[in-house]
């Protein structure tokens, strides 16, 4: 069972969990389920494919009472798709979209002896418009479509919060200035003024206390943390980076008084870390850096989108980097904090992405983008994040050269993820059909069966110049208008190679499993030798279900040597 904090960014001392035995209804019919996995699972206890669009979750729970006198909140990690909230029979509230968080102050429906909740969830598989990414709508996954996911998919616990308490706080680093921007929200029910304590330490070692009298519910601080660390001469700022060669995290206390004392503290953290494009290459802390990404779906044979336990995530990331990997473009799927927490202490690069819809329609548009800004305000304080990649492959937008409407749609996604977050780069439409963009990332998986070296060869040859990759694209590597500015030029999924023989396995292209390596090489060396790629995702970490192209199993296990495969890509830098 999912026991860890859920939101390793934001942690309040005093919680309960929520997560485990639910009474799930589904047609009426009462079964058991574990949540937070979904029922299509087999972690989940049912393990079956439904028809139905709606289901109900029920339980009672006590809550101590150690906390009355305090407000109580009902977090909801992500439910799948649409939610109405029920406690003790009265409407506590809901949330649309299957990827994001939302809390309830349900204080005032809380009997304070034993109380129930209900929780409600519509989740219609057929329809296009819906953000669900992988999922496929039909009775079993094939090609690169997967099962699909009904309801509570992340962890659901309480907390106890008095009314002055911290709702939100973000940092936003400046390695130049050595300092830390830092923004708070205190919640509405403050009796202002009161004093927030801010401490910013590292390794034990305060850089940076400072508290200060809030009289508004908004306040801005900017810390200078380097310049204590310059004055003790303790190490060169540059060790105090953070990359996924030297993760350094520094921890945060952020402590609430009132008039009575002392009434919220949190613990949060940041790194210093800064990505940037220019020159046609990334720069990571002012240095180029190339990327060396794998693609990860998030997901595993007995649990689906839900990891079976916080280690896997740990444990899929040392794999990853293992194999020589610094990072992965996460696809069509928004990963639990939990993940973002081991990226960002174990040091791995993340290319945040979303659960693509795939017909465009007003209201579709309207949601998704709705969503994708939840996505960047959870996530905004994870410095493993360098990328917000907003569409994948033009799903959801397939005119897009055509369509003013999708063209501008996807115009509006890269400008809005650039006004609510100036520290990372952003891609518009990763693939092809490209119109606002940062990176120019294309795709590309003809690389050649075994024995045609004809299209190896010009696999190869198409790699070395812009131009040349318009040969091996699928569609344009712009939209109309678009038109490719000097942005730096990554591979951004290529590769899935399978092995063969076993029947079911899909792959882009498939060899004999003594012939792998030699393979991998080939198309690794490939990218390597062009001058105009400065990076690469390769497809992929683990199977999932049908598609066997990963270089885990589907229980996440090595199927090679990790050490072979990260002496391949060392032949890969600038």
């Amino acid at each position: 069972m999912r026991e860890e904090y859920p939101r390793p960014d934001f942690v309040r001392e005093e919680w309960m969990s929520l997560n485990g035995e639910w009474d799930f209804y589904l047609n009426g019919v009462k079964r058991r389920i574990q949540v937070p996995f979904v029922c299509q699972s087999s972690m989940s206890g049912i393990g079956e494919r439904i028809d139905e669009d709606r289901v109900v979750y029920e339980r009672t729970f006590h809550v101590p009472e150690t906390w009355q006198g305090r407000k109580i909140l009902m977090n909801f990690g992500a439910v799948d798709y649409r939610c109405r909230v029920w406690v003790n029979g009265q409407m506590a509230g809901g949330h649309e979209g299957g990827n994001t968080p939302f809390s309830l102050d349900i204080t005032m429906l809380l009997s304070w002896e034993e109380e129930t909740v209900r929780v409600e969830v519509f989740d219609w598989l057929k329809d296009e418009t819906i953000a669900r990414g992988k999922q496929f709508w039909e009775e079993e996954p094939r090609f690169i479509w997967y099962t699909p996911s009904t309801g509570i998919w992340q962890s659901v616990w309480l907390e106890p919060v008095d009314e002055d308490h911290l709702e939100k706080i973000y940092f936003t680093p400046d390695i130049d200035s050595g300092t830390v921007q830092i923004d708070y929200t205190l919640a509405r029910s403050c009796k202002l003024p009161c004093q927030v304590e801010i401490a910013v330490s590292i390794r034990q070692e305060l850089a940076f206390g400072g508290t200060f009298l809030a009289g508004e519910r908004r306040g801005t601080v900017v810390a200078d943390i380097f310049q204590k660390k310059a004055l003790k001469c303790a190490f060169p700022f540059s060790e105090t980076f953070w990359s996924p060669e030297s993760p350094n995290l520094y921890d945060v206390l952020v402590t609430v008084t009132g008039k009575d004392g002392t009434k919220d503290q949190v613990r949060s953290y940041f790194g210093m870390r800064k990505i940037e494009a220019r020159d046609g290459r990334i720069y990571l802390n002012n240095k180029p850096y190339y990327q060396k990404l794998v693609l990860d779906q998030g997901y595993w044979k007995d649990s689906l989108i839900t990891a079976p336990s916080d280690e896997a995530y740990q444990e899929d990331i040392v794999k990853a980097k293992k194999l020589g990997f610094n990072g992965c473009r996460k696809h069509e799927k928004v990963e639990d904090p939990r993940f973002l927490y081991w990226a960002d202490r174990l040091g791995f690069l993340v290319w945040e992405a979303m659960a693509s819809f795939w017909m465009y329609t007003p209201e579709g548009a309207s949601a998704f983008m709705r969503e994708w800004t939840e996505v960047i305000q959870r996530d905004y304080n994870h410095p493993s994040i360098v990328v917000w990649g907003m569409l994948n492959e033009s799903w959801g937008v397939p005119s897009i050269r055509a369509d003013h409407r999708q063209k501008a749609f996807s115009k509006a996604l890269y400008h809005m993820a650039h006004s609510l977050d100036s520290t990372r780069l952003v891609i518009s439409n990763d693939g092809w059909e490209m119109t606002e963009t940062d990176i120019c990332a294309f795709h590309a998986y003809c690389h050649g069966e075994r024995g045609n070296r004809r299209q190896q060869e010009k696999f190869a040859d198409s790699l070395r110049s812009l131009e040349g990759l318009e040969n091996i694209v699928e569609k344009p590597l712009f939209a109309e208008s678009g038109v490719y500015r000097g942005q730096p030029v990554i591979l951004t999924e290529f590769g899935g190679i399978s092995i063969s023989g076993s029947s079911g396995e899909w792959g882009y292209t498939s060899v004999e499993k003594e012939e792998f390596l030699g393979e991998f090489r080939r198309i690794i060396k490939a990218v390597a030798d062009s001058p105009e790629i400065c990076g690469y995702c390769y497809t992929q970490l683990a199977d999932v279900e049908q598609e066997a192209n990963g270089l885990l199993t589907q229980e996440h296990d090595y199927k090679f040597s990790p050490e072979k495969i990260k002496e391949i890509q060392e032949i890969a830098a600038l």
